[in-house]
């Protein structure tokens, strides 16, 4: 399934509201001039309310189970608004999928 590539200005958010902080290694490789974004990339989270009873357990970070399989950055896959990522706590448990707010509209992949 194709969907349209992420990059750095891409609006991420984890299911609670907490918004994704990317941080891109790749600075070669563009989509609508900004850095597209790989699945080995940085994803923090931050602002997530989440509480688990009494307990905050906020999502931290983003792990990315399905990336494009189709186009690669430096042998790293890509990711796109088709891909699934799991936003996790800090003992890496998942606590529900990302959401893409918005991405760029000129470059697709799959």
């Amino acid at each position: 399934m194709a969907g349209h590539s992420l990059n750095i200005n891409s609006t991420l958010q984890c299911p609670h509201g907490g918004s994704v902080k990317i941080t891109s290694t790749n600075t070669k490789t563009k989509a609508n001039n900004a850095f597209m974004v790989t699945a080995n990339d940085t994803f923090v989270i931050a602002g997530c309310p989440f509480m688990i009873g009494s307990a905050s357990s906020p999502c931290l970070t983003v792990r990315w189970l399905v990336p494009d399989s189709q186009v690669k950055i430096n042998s790293n896959p890509t990711l796109s608004s088709s891909n699934t990522g799991m936003c996790l706590n800090v003992a890496q448990a998942p606590q529900g999928s990302v959401v893409i707010i918005n991405t760029q509209t000129k470059v697709q992949s799959r």
